[in-house]
């Protein structure tokens, strides 16, 4: 890590800092106590009030190992990038699709797992996939969440996917680009509105029914999933 690039990091959720240098170090002082030292070295060492959640959300930043903040549409080099999940309520499907991940030797990012800030959901989503931009991947899982139908046509009634999780797939889709956004649905779910170039694997119960085409799929993106994970 650099100063310049925890620098930014606070520059972009707004935090005032006073900065200044030590031996072999830039140190940031936070609004509530926080201190953050950057080493020329490149070693970040947090101290003062680590209970904050402007502390949580640095040391969470520092832990991913990131070297830059990153611009919007700049993606990194897939090899060791982690990969987004994207879920309604089917949270057993959540959880076979980050265990198939880590058994492929990758990091899943999930976002409940994510420390907020004091971020609403949609803002969180924003935060961590433009300042943390070494995000290379999102699966995106499409389950039978809700129940629709059209206007004046109940008979037609269908399940779907919730509205937050469509909202989701737009942004990831705007962030990433379609190759680098994996679509998993259940069967039994009525897709969005088709959009031409976008990867749609389908599975009955569970993730890893197809865990053989999300392994080609991740090669294609350029990592290096563990065959023993198949």
């Amino acid at each position: 890590m650099k100063a310049e690039d925890l620098k930014d990091f606070l520059k972009l959720r707004q935090v005032r800092i006073n900065e200044d240098r030590i031996q072999g170090a830039t140190r940031f002082r936070g609004p509530e106590g926080e201190i953050f030292c950057v080493y020329d070295t490149g070693k970040f060492v947090p101290q003062g009030n680590r209970k904050s959640a402007l502390a949580g959300a640095v040391e969470e930043w520092a832990s991913m190992g990131l070297a830059a903040v990153g611009g919007a549409g700049v993606v990194p080099e897939a090899s060791d990038a982690p990969v987004f999940i994207v879920y309604g309520h089917d949270t057993a499907a959540r959880d076979n699709l980050e265990l198939l991940l880590r058994r492929m030797g990758l990091k899943p990012i999930v976002l409940a797992n994510l420390p907020a800030a004091g971020d609403t959901i949609i803002e969180k989503l924003e935060r961590y996939l433009g300042e943390h931009g070494n995000v290379g991947y999102a699966c995106v899982l499409l389950t039978p969440d809700d129940q629709g139908h059209k206007a004046g046509q109940p008979e037609e009634i269908k399940y779907r996917a919730r509205q937050n999780v469509v909202l989701e797939l737009g942004m990831v889709l705007s962030r990433l680009g379609r190759p680098r956004v994996a679509i998993l649905h259940k069967q039994s779910v009525e897709l969005p509105s088709d959009i031409a170039g976008l990867i749609y694997i389908p599975f009955q119960e569970r993730v890893d029914e197809v865990k053989t085409a999300l392994f080609k799929e991740l090669e294609n993106a350029g990592y290096k999933p563990r065959a023993e994970a198949l």
